[in-house]
């Protein structure tokens, strides 16, 4: 018998792969199979999504440390656990545009005390489309993560503490936005059923999302307080930096081929 993964030759007696890790999967897909695989990987009490959620607040040096150092089983790979935030994110963004369309809407409310402050002629907020933002939202979530890399890999290298290259800093940023995506998803879902515009649950979830980026690079770096803190905001302050730089070339790239 051969692993389906990777070919290996395998005992008959096997569970696992013991080259590529892989379950071994010998019954036919039935129903009663594809529950069991749901119930294991996200239902029952021990499991490897709700243990990677969990630690990812009381323990993030563990899942995160552990995966750097090559420890990939007892926690869910971060490319699976970004994707399955986005997914979460599709859900949520497919529920409000469908049932709770009122709480997408930019305009209303939030919008208006602006447009009751200033001329409708110079108000900028005026024609404000946020169409584009809401459909386009995993697309900037992945577009976050390499800025967000590059503040904090670039901050450690500054100042002489290279303990992790640039692609460990993805890792980092990958769990780091993963988990912030599915706080986001879960809570704009839960605020837009009383009511709340997901705009403002957004603003009221900016400050304790950057704060837990805090949380995070004191825990994997083992810094002391005032020195993750100083990290933190060196590391935000190069990647919006970078992230405006960017963006304003882009924007004239754009110009110019408009031209």
């Amino acid at each position: 018998m051969n692993c389906k993964n990777c070919n290996n030759t395998l005992r008959e007696s096997q569970k696992f792969c013991d080259e590529c890790g892989a379950k071994i999967i010998q019954n036919r897909l039935k129903p009663k199979v594809l529950v069991a695989q749901v119930n294991e990987q996200f239902l029952c009490v021990d499991n490897k999504f709700l243990r990677t959620f969990i630690h990812l607040f009381n323990k993030p040096e563990m899942v995160i440390v552990s995966y750097i150092d090559g420890t990939r089983k007892k926690y869910i790979d971060v490319l699976q656990y970004f994707a399955i935030a986005l997914t979460l994110a599709g859900i949520q963004l497919f529920i409000m545009s469908t049932f709770f369309k009122e709480s997408l809407d930019f305009q209303s409310g939030f919008v208006d005390g602006l447009n009751s402050s200033s001329s409708q002629k110079d108000n900028p907020f005026k024609n404000i489309n946020t169409d584009f933002f809401s459909k386009s939202q995993s697309i900037l979530y992945i577009l976050f993560v390499p800025f967000y890399a590059f503040g904090t890999w670039f901050t450690y290298y500054i100042l002489n503490e290279r303990v992790y290259n640039y692609t460990e800093h993805i890792v980092i940023n990958l769990y780091y936005n993963a988990q912030i995506i599915i706080l986001t998803a879960v809570f704009g879902t839960l605020f837009a059923i009383i009511g709340v515009e997901y705009y403002i649950v957004s603003l009221a979830l900016f400050i304790p999302t950057l704060l837990y980026l805090f949380y995070i690079l004191k825990r994997v770096f083992k810094d002391t307080f005032w020195a993750a803190f100083l990290r933190f905001i060196i590391a935000s302050f190069i990647a919006l930096t970078s992230m405006f730089i960017i963006g304003i070339i882009i924007t004239l790239l754009f110009i110019i081929l408009s031209i």
